[in-house]
């Protein structure tokens, strides 16, 4: 699930990571891998990292025809399960007994920071790099780095940096036709990147838990602007509903089982 998450530009797999209630778990096993316990959190991070690389090589092509043929209906899937975290975040951070002014300001600026990188989605070039060079080798790993943290945070995507940065076209592409050299490049920026964002949002979470749901809650709202398609027709009112209800009862049902506590 968070590896197809990845795949759709706004949909952050930390979102879907927190709504399993792997999140935690997540982040101190990518913390703990050069630790006393590294075999445990290796043993948490393959199967997981090997179903994610299972669903962005196999369904990359389907997510990119859903994309291109039936876009509104997947987006608003993908809305409806947005939404439906939210009163799972609300629970777990306890908003109604540990929040002030503060905290709600903190929302705001979240939910504003990530809304407005939907003004840069078409910023990037839709340019497919397929042989790599000292130059544009550089600009992928910096793009994979950066698009791992984004990964981390829910609420901001992956894919959705990616696709600022120019980046996007290539890395599908390159999932696509499995050329390694691309995949390579990109993959190592994510696997620092993935270090690198794990230790500072470990540091948060346990100095300053409710100042970090409240970040976390921000971007998850500002994301639904991201992923919001809009409506072309009235044609497509009726599947985007569907989807949107759907997508919106899968979280809440993953939700209502959530285990996971900070």
């Amino acid at each position: 699930m968070m590896g197809i998450t990845e795949l759709i530009p706004g949909v952050s797999s930390g979102t879907i990571a927190i709504l399993l209630g792997i999140y935690d778990q997540l982040i101190s096993a990518i913390n703990g891998l050069f630790s006393k316990e590294w075999k445990k959190h290796v043993a948490f991070l393959l199967p997981l990292g090997i179903g994610m690389l299972i669903a962005l090589f196999s369904l990359s092509r389907l997510m990119k025809w859903l994309l291109e043929n039936h876009f509104e209906p997947t987006q608003f899937f993908f809305l409806g399960l947005i939404v439906g975290i939210l009163p799972l975040l609300f629970r777990r951070a306890k908003v109604k007994t540990t929040f002030n002014i503060g905290h709600f300001l903190l929302i705001a600026m979240s939910a504003i920071g990530v809304a407005s990188m939907r003004f840069f989605a078409d910023s990037g070039e839709k340019v497919i790099i397929e042989t790599l060079t000292m130059n544009n080798g550089f600009v992928l790993f910096a793009s994979g780095w950066l698009a791992s943290m984004a990964m981390l945070l829910p609420g901001i995507s992956g894919s959705f940096v990616l696709l600022i940065l120019g980046s996007y076209y290539t890395a599908i592409g390159a999932l696509s036709d499995f050329n390694i050299p691309i995949i390579a490049v990109i993959g190592s920026g994510v696997i620092i990147g993935f270090i690198v964002c794990s230790r500072l949002i470990k540091f948060l979470l346990n100095n300053f838990p409710y100042m970090t749901y409240a970040i976390i809650i921000g971007l998850v709202l500002g994301s639904t602007v991201v992923v919001y398609p809009g409506i072309s027709s009235s044609i497509v009112i009726f599947p985007c509903v569907i989807t949107f209800i759907a997508g919106a009862v899968t979280a809440v049902l993953l939700g209502a089982k959530d285990n996971a506590d900070i």
